[in-house]
């Protein structure tokens, strides 16, 4: 058994295993983890008998690594905040905290999602308020592809990014952007997709994809960041097709998701796009 009394290095106080781990809120096999991970080694090891022994001054670091772990997080993260300067482990934290609640925000639509899949689509139109407006015609310069969902999301941001670029030359963007599915887009099928950059121009400029988006009537629903995430955003889309129907109103023409703020920049519960159906 490893000794955990007090012993002395170069006048450093010196703490057995034992003591250590009860002063440091550790517990004595959380310290040989971490020793073997490097996050935490002992000042020294007994060359005969193997006993650990820590200065004093680290249970300041053990005691933090001890909070940080409280948070569930990962010895990587744990390690990587124990090595910066002090000066920028809080900023550490808070980038690690938001990125936890991002992935509970999305884990909870995923549950309400799920709820409804198994209940056969019960409590759809509560979980969402669906809305009801008048869209006006624009031009908007157009990227088009078929692709399966995993490629989605990287298509969607690359397009947008050349749309943009290539809008400066007509005065920049004119209004939200958003994104047609003129077919299902899943890991068995395609779509195909339509990337639609608005742009404040009198008719479709040649040279450029482009056409004049129609002025319709839409029914709409508005998500968080952490609802635009697939599966559970297709919930969303079956609450407005859902309630188109049990309106009396029909379908006219293909869904589309409208982005009307930036994404990137957003915070889980932050609104940021809107599923919407054309209709009559």
């Amino acid at each position: 058994m490893e000794d955990v009394g007090v012993a002395r290095l170069s006048g450093t106080r010196l703490l057995g295993i034992g003591e250590f781990a009860r002063r440091s809120r550790l517990s004595v096999k959380a310290l040989r983890l971490y020793e073997r991970q490097g996050l935490l080694r002992p000042a020294e090891i007994g060359p005969d008998n193997g006993y650990r022994r820590y200065r004093e001054e680290q249970l300041v670091g053990a005691r933090l690594v001890a909070l940080l772990r409280r948070l569930d997080m990962p010895l990587a993260v744990v390690a990587k905040i124990v090595a910066a300067p002090e000066d920028e482990r809080a900023d550490l934290v808070t980038d690690y905290w938001a990125e936890v609640e991002h992935r509970m925000a999305v884990q909870r639509g995923l549950a309400a999602h799920l709820r409804i899949v198994l209940s056969g689509g019960k409590g759809l139109l509560e979980m969402y308020e669906v809305k009801q407006r008048e869209v006006s015609e624009q031009v908007v310069l157009t990227e088009q592809r078929h692709l399966l969902e995993p490629a989605l999301v990287e298509w969607i941001d690359d397009s947008t990014d050349r749309l943009t670029k290539a809008a400066e030359a007509y005065g920049g963007v004119s209004g939200p952007t958003f994104v047609i599915y003129h077919g299902e887009v899943n890991d068995e099928s395609d779509g195909p997709v339509e990337m639609c950059i608005p742009v404040a121009v009198d008719g479709p400029p040649s040279g450029v994809a482009a056409r004049v988006e129609p002025a319709h009537r839409e029914a709409y629903v508005r998500l968080t960041k952490a609802q635009v995430v697939f599966p559970q955003i297709l919930s969303a889309y079956d609450a407005v097709a859902v309630w188109i129907k049990d309106n009396g109103f029909a379908i006219t023409n293909s869904p589309r998701e409208v982005y009307f703020t930036d994404f990137d920049s957003a915070a889980p519960d932050d609104e940021v796009c809107d599923v919407a159906f054309p209709m009559r």
